[in-house]
């Protein structure tokens, strides 16, 4: 598929894609008999993952040493475990803290909805 087929699809833009291809994120994209670049099914999926890493916060860098990682085979699964392991863990403590914020911001529309401003 296309570089516009895959941005629509993966809700990513064309020139992200370009990006995360520039900076080792996703390999070399194939290229079609034009020398358009040719995504496949197995790219998409990639792309679902990156894009669900990114939104849970793992910072850039630590995204292309997975894909580097990842690239490099199946030897590397162990230190690809512990890498997304740790990364659960900072995602579990933001959620709790955002559970707690959540609290707050209950109380005080509660408050406001009792008349109760302060």
């Amino acid at each position: 598929m296309t570089i516009q087929e895959a941005a629509q699809r993966s809700g990513l833009s064309a020139h992200t894609l370009r990006y995360y291809e520039r900076i080792g994120l996703i390999h070399s994209v194939g290229r079609n008999s034009s020398g358009h670049r040719d995504y496949a099914e197995e790219d998409l999926q990639w792309l679902e993952f990156l894009t669900k890493l990114r939104t849970t916060g793992m910072p850039i860098a630590d995204m292309c040493r997975y894909a580097e990682l990842r690239r490099m085979g199946q030897h590397t699964a162990d230190e690809r475990r512990e890498m997304l392991e740790l990364h659960r863990e900072r995602v579990s403590a933001r959620i709790a803290q955002l559970s707690q914020d959540l609290k707050v911001l209950d109380y005080k529309i509660d408050n406001y909805r009792r008349g109760q401003l302060a």
